[in-house]
């Protein structure tokens, strides 16, 4: 039970991350290609972020996607920031 609980908190977690990551990418007018390709990532992984597939993620990742967005890192974990 304590690790379905761990499990589902993590997973809470990426899904805010990845709602924001989606939210400031669109506000930046960027499509996940171009993200991509300003983080020499591949856009399968941005997608994969984005949709929650992708569960892990470090956070120098992290830290490049919000230059690059012009946000703050603590933008992604913000549940609040979702629904903005």
């Amino acid at each position: 039970m304590v690790i379905d609980m761990a499990e589902k908190k993590k997973s809470d977690i990426y899904n805010t991350i990845g709602k924001n990551i989606k939210k400031y990418r669109i506000k930046k007018g960027l499509k996940q290609r171009e993200l991509a390709e300003a983080l020499y990532l591949s856009d399968s992984f941005i997608a994969k972020l984005e949709s929650v597939t992708h569960q892990t993620i470090s956070i120098d990742t992290l830290e490049d996607i919000a230059n690059v967005l012009d946000c703050s890192i603590k933008d992604f974990f913000d549940k609040n920031e979702e629904t903005k």
